[in-house]
């Protein structure tokens, strides 16, 4: 089964199926050569994989950033970013790197970053004189910041997967990897714009206006507040914080800034609904997929061989970053998260390695996946400058 299982994930997701279909397949396909279980194991492992009390922070997180974007909430951020560094070589570019950063302490999503202010800010950047390549892979690079801050939905995933750790463990431990690949990106935004003279033809604002936006941004910076003082302190759940994220990014559209009509909210909830399906079911066909590897005794044939290798945890956490890197190239992280984990985090627990420490090196691991060919995630495309899924872009 384990033979089988293998080969058939890989000839599908080289042939282009998508992720999903492949993982699915390729595990009632093992089921069936197998011969010892129905096929109706693997539709009950879809659903017990989705069937979850946590997982439904996810479906709401996705629709706090969406209503976010659609009431104006994402350009104040903007606006509040662009402020402090719009004016400086490259100030659109950095402005992008904080506005991303800022909005992933409300989406969780790589995508929600890329399709909210990373669109916005590519034909921003694009009509500043940047090359549109550059502005799409630097928006992308910088978008996968948002699965690493809090809220993240891989953290919740993680979490489900590794009894050691707890979701708000997680979040707390995002903010310090989130920030550097964030003061990372700023640095190559120094270096490219200083290369290629990107100059900024923004004026600086005076200390009034400056005042100002900053006034007008505190409502939509106190979501993260919110979500994160409200879960660090026990007022309530990551899965109820989401639903609060949901009233308070409606008020605020609605009532506070006043961009937000009724007459939007059906396609809001369209364009949530469609990308928590397509998460939903990427989760789903990975839970079929990992019940394979685990009833055919993967995880603890690979624990035991790993254990036998007698290596330092130092070793084996240079092993498995280069094991993830290769892995993330061709796996989008929230199936990996699922394959993963359940083999990897007792090698790490039995040697050591404290599981949020670990847990944090999977995600951020994986999260880099998202970016490397061929099996990028969605992302701002260098052909149409919108977040989409050609994946195509080029630095």
């Amino acid at each position: 089964m384990t033979l089988t299982l293998f080969i058939a994930a890989v000839v599908l997701m080289t042939l282009g199926f998508p992720v999903a279909f492949a993982l699915a397949i390729s595990a009632s396909l093992a089921v069936f050569v197998g011969g010892r279980y129905p096929q109706l194991v693997v539709f009950k492992e879809m659903f017990t994989g989705i069937d979850s009390f946590p997982l439904m922070a996810v479906p709401f997180f996705i629709l706090a950033a969406e209503l976010m974007s659609g009431g104006a909430l994402t350009l104040v951020l903007l606006r509040f970013a662009s402020q402090f560094v719009g004016h400086l070589r490259g100030g659109l570019g950095y402005a992008n790197v904080l506005s991303l950063t800022l909005f992933s302490g409300i989406s969780g999503s790589a995508l929600a970053d890329a399709a909210g202010p990373g669109s916005m800010m590519v034909k921003m950047m694009e009509k500043a004189g940047y090359s549109r390549a550059y502005a799409a892979a630097l928006t992308s690079s910088t978008a996968i910041v948002g699965p690493i801050i809090p809220p993240s939905i891989s953290m919740i995933i993680y979490a489900m997967q590794d009894e050691q750790v707890s979701v708000g463990g997680l979040f707390m431990a995002g903010f310090i990897p989130g920030i550097l690949i964030a003061l990372a990106m700023a640095f190559v935004n120094w270096r490219v714009c200083t290369q290629r003279n990107y100059r900024s033809t923004e004026p600086r604002p005076s200390a009034r206006e400056m005042v100002i936006t900053s006034i007008k941004a505190i409502p939509a910076l106190m979501l993260i507040v919110l979500i994160l003082v409200g879960i660090r302190f026990g007022i309530f759940t990551p899965t109820e914080a989401s639903v609060v994220a949901v009233f308070y990014a409606l008020i605020c559209g609605k009532w506070i800034y006043r961009t937000l009509e009724w007459k939007a909210l059906p396609g809001i909830a369209a364009r949530s609904s469609l990308l928590t399906a397509s998460v939903l079911l990427v989760m789903a066909t990975s839970a079929a997929f990992a019940w394979v590897l685990t009833v055919e005794g993967v995880p603890q044939q690979v624990s035991q061989t790993i254990v036998a290798w007698n290596l330092s945890p130092v070793t084996f956490l240079i092993v498995v970053n280069i094991l993830l890197l290769i892995f993330g190239i061709f796996m989008e992280p929230l199936p990996g998260v699922m394959i993963l984990v359940p083999i990897l985090a007792p090698v790490a627990l039995a040697l050591g390695i404290d599981p949020t420490h670990f847990a944090m090196v999977v995600i951020v691991n994986l999260t880099l996946g998202m970016i490397t060919p061929p099996v990028g995630g969605p992302v701002v495309c260098h052909s149409c400058g919108d977040a989409c899924f050609h994946g195509r872009f080029d630095a």
